[in-house]
Order: C-alpha cells, then sequence, then structure tokens
C-alpha cells in the first residue's frame, strides 16, 4: 500500500475544528502530516465535507448483533439483564465459527457506515456447545479477526476469561461452559493470538469477564500473566452494570464491586472499567484518579435497564471516558453520543450537559472527548488527527439535508442530535484507506445476505 494525501476543507482536530487541513499519511496508513491553515492544492484529493477523527467502539459482543431485537417480549414477571441473559445463552449455544465470522463481517461494515473505525472485541465464546475446545482453540477469535481484517476494521481483542458463575467461586452453568478457560488455558490463548495481533490494525489484550466471574487469585495472575507478554496491553472488565451485582458483591465482600477492585488489583490508565454504572462518591473520585478509562454503552444500558451513569460526576473527578455499542441494538456512533447526552440530561435537568468551558458545542466536546477515552482502551494509536496517529476519519455529507450550509461544528450537531438516524455519513477511511463510499461498505451486499442467511440458520437450529 502507499501513503496517501488529502486536503479538508474543514478538520476536527484535538484542539477543536480547523481550516483547510492537509493530511498526509505513510504506506502503513500512519499521519505523517496534520497541517491547518495550508496552502491550496488543486492537484490533493479534496473532500467533500467536514473530516472527523474515526470514533473508537470500546465495547463489542459481535456475536450479539444477530441477538439484537429478539428479547424485546415479556419472558417473566419482571424482565431484566438477567432475564435477558438467559435468552441470549440458548442463542450462543448454537453458534459456531462461520456463523461469528459472518456475524462479525457484517457488524464491522455497519459500524465504519457509522462512524466507528476501530473496535475492542470482548470475545467469551470460546469454545464447541458441548464446552470441548476447537482446533485450534483460537478458532472464534480467529474469525473475529479476519472479519476484522476483511472489512477493514482495526481491531482489539480481548479475549474473555470467565471461571464461575457467581462471586466466590460458585460453580458455572451449564450454558456457561462455552466460555469456560483455567487461567494456564487463557494465557496459552493469548500466546497462540500474539503473531496475528502485531500489525497496525490489530492489538490484543485481556478480559476479566467480571469479578463474579473471575476469582481473586485467578484474576492477578491472569493479569501478570498478560503484561509479562506486554506490559500495555490493555484490561477490560464489566463491572457494576447491575444493582444486584453490587449487592451480591457486598455480601462475598462487604464493599462494592469497583471499591473491591481499586483495593485488589493495581488498576491503572490500561484498564478499561465496562459500565462502571453503580458507583458511590468514593469510587468515582478513586476510580477516576486511577486513570482508567470509563466504558459507556449507552444504548445497551438503556435496552437492559442498567441505570445512568453519572458523567458529570466522573469529569468534575477528572475522568477519561469512551463509547461502545456492546449488544448492538443501535450500532451508530452518533447516535450513542446523543443517547449518553440525553440520558444526562434526563438526570440533571440541564441542557448541554456534554459541553464544558473548552468546547461549548456539545456535539464536538462529546466526540473529543470519547475519541480519547476510546483511544485510550484500544492500547493503539487511534486517538485523531495528529502526526503519529492511524489515518482514521470520516467525511461528514456535507449535502445531508440536515447538514447542508451550515458550519462545521453545526454540522456535527446535526450529525449527532438532527440527522433522523439517517446516514450522514459519505465515507469512512482507516489506516488510510477508503472503507466506505458513499454511505456504503464495498462489502455491503455480500455481508448482508451472508448475515441474514446465518441469523435464520441460528434461529432455525432453536426450534
Amino acid at each position: 500500500m502507499n501513503g496517501g494525501t488529502l486536503f479538508a476543507p474543514h478538520a476536527l482536530l484535538p484542539q477543536g475544528w480547523a481550516r483547510d487541513v492537509r493530511l498526509h499519511w505513510d504506506a502503513s496508513g500512519r499521519l505523517t502530516e496534520v497541517r491547518p491553515h495550508a496552502p491550496a492544492d488543486p492537484a490533493a484529493p479534496q473532500a467533500a465535507g467536514p473530516l472527523l477523527p474515526g470514533m473508537p467502539n470500546l465495547h463489542s459482543h459481535a456475536f450479539q448483533r444477530a441477538f439484537a431485537g429478539l428479547a424485546e417480549y415479556r419472558a417473566t414477571a419482571q424482565d431484566s439483564f438477567w432475564s435477558w441473559r438467559t435468552l441470549m445463552y440458548r442463542f450462543a449455544a448454537r453458534l459456531d465459527p462461520p456463523a461469528m465470522q459472518a456475524i462479525a463481517t457484517w457488524l464491522y461494515a455497519e459500524m465504519l457506515e457509522a462512524g466507528y473505525t476501530s473496535v475492542c472485541e470482548f470475545q467469551y465464546v470460546h469454545h464447541q456447545p458441548g464446552g470441548q475446545p476447537y482446533a485450534p482453540p483460537a478458532l472464534l477469535s480467529q474469525a473475529l479477526l479476519q472479519a476484522a481484517q476483511a472489512t477493514g476494521m482495526g481491531i482489539t481483542l480481548l479475549p474473555v476469561l470467565y471461571q464461575s458463575s457467581g462471586f466466590g467461586g460458585q460453580p458455572p452453568s451449564p450454558a456457561q461452559r462455552r466460555f469456560l478457560h483455567d487461567t494456564p488455558a487463557m494465557l496459552r490463548l493469548l500466546d497462540a493470538l500474539r503473531p496475528a495481533c502485531t500489525g497496525p490494525q490489530a492489538r490484543l489484550g485481556l478480559a476479566p469477564h467480571s469479578l463474579r466471574a473471575v476469582p481473586p487469585q485467578a484474576l492477578h495472575e491472569a493479569v501478570a500473566g498478560l503484561h509479562a507478554l506486554d506490559a500495555g496491553a490493555p484490561v477490560h472488565i464489566h463491572i457494576a452494570e447491575q444493582l444486584k451485582e453490587v449487592e451480591d458483591c457486598i455480601a462475598w465482600s462487604g464493599q462494592r464491586p469497583v471499591a473491591w477492585l481499586l483495593e485488589h488489583v493495581p488498576v491503572d490508565a490500561r484498564w478499561c472499567l465496562v459500565h462502571a454504572t453503580h458507583m458511590d462518591e468514593a469510587e468515582y473520585a478513586r476510580a477516576a484518579r486511577s486513570g482508567a478509562v470509563a466504558g459507556l454503552c449507552p444504548s445497551t444500558e438503556a435496552n437492559l435497564g442498567d441505570g445512568l451513569f453519572d458523567l458529570a460526576r466522573w469529569r468534575g473527578h477528572g475522568g477519561a471516558w469512551g463509547i461502545g455499542s456492546d449488544s448492538h441494538v443501535c450500532v451508530n456512533a452518533a447516535e450513542e453520543l446523543m443517547l449518553l447526552e440525553y440520558g444526562q440530561r434526563l438526570r440533571t435537568h440541564v441542557r448541554n450537559a456534554g459541553a464544558d468551558a473548552a468546547q461549548p458545542h456539545t456535539a464536538t466536546a462529546l466526540t473529543l472527548a470519547a475519541l480519547r477515552g476510546g483511544a485510550q482502551a484500544t492500547g493503539r494509536p487511534v486517538a485523531g488527527l495528529a502526526v503519529g496517529q492511524q489515518a482514521d476519519f470520516v467525511v461528514l455529507d456535507a449535502r445531508h439535508p440536515a447538514l447542508d450550509g451550515l458550519p462545521p461544528q453545526d454540522m456535527l450537531a446535526a450529525h449527532v442530535f438532527a440527522s433522523s438516524r439517517s446516514s450522514s455519513i459519505a465515507e469512512t477511511w482507516s489506516a488510510g484507506q477508503r472503507r466506505v463510499q458513499g454511505g456504503r461498505h464495498a462489502l455491503h451486499e455480500r455481508a448482508r445476505r451472508d448475515f441474514i442467511a446465518t441469523r435464520a440458520r441460528l434461529l432455525a437450529a432453536q426450534e
């Protein structure tokens, strides 16, 4: 691949909006020049609209895209995350490597069309339906890496360590047998996956599923083993998502989940605390000081009835945060930001909750903050339009009815808040290559057909 150049009349740089920006990247897709106020260059390719940095999606369970919409009926007297999980497990029981790859290929094409250019894949279905390892054991993880490579999606692969069904090392349920590894087996899996995660478009980390699924000794050993392989590797964990989880953790340890984690594990900027919805004031302060990223997934948290994260309190302590699409009931970076902002408005009864003194335009402030935190969570150089970062960016459709004729910061606001969920993205580029043109990924039709056929096959197998 050769390097490339693009000239944009407006681009959102880490410090804010800039005019007449010239980008140049090398053959690896790394930005070598980001020059605002550049002289016009008629010979250079011209962006047809404002440039946004590509958004990292910091939390994904790819296979759940095929389950989206299939649990929207009352299954118990009071449905919750826990009743939803039972239905999801039933769906996951039929998953196989071809299905994983087909679902992920469609999902990653959708993500690129929706403004995401990187994904953190929290991969916990590892084994055959009976719990026996595949040959090779990394087969399902490799299916995700192949989907990312085919679509051009940058990926941080996070194999999930799962050992117990509840706090205190409770025995796993039969529905969880596809997820299970002892700690040495997980470290062997990480070692086997390392060669496929060394290029600019892939990174390897680890996801201890949750405190209820990973006993303390295993948590320590797995994280130490990961960082012996790669001292900077990211660690992601589900934590404090549900009130029942908090109550069960207190019953087990006498502490709330985030407080226990911070006291017993050396949490730092390599960590992503996924959801962290239910924290008290001390946990907000200590978690923010640790440098960890809060992984917020507004559409999934709303869909599952999790609750609302206190963004103002987190930001008040200087906490970093990013967004993820998690269960993929929504695959739209702009919509996640909109839902996050609206949730905060409902909590606080204040408009423009995501704006700040440095960035009074709410959509701009949210985009830049989610980009910083998301990039940190990926462990990859995807922190925006700056030298040394990947050439990952989105070109907005300046002719979209919601955007046409507006200044760039208002185009972004319209993209987030007023595009009526119709696509206002014209192009998406990752690693300096155009993956989406005219709002469509090159694999759109083929991946769509394969996804629909795969979903139909999985549903038929459950009847």
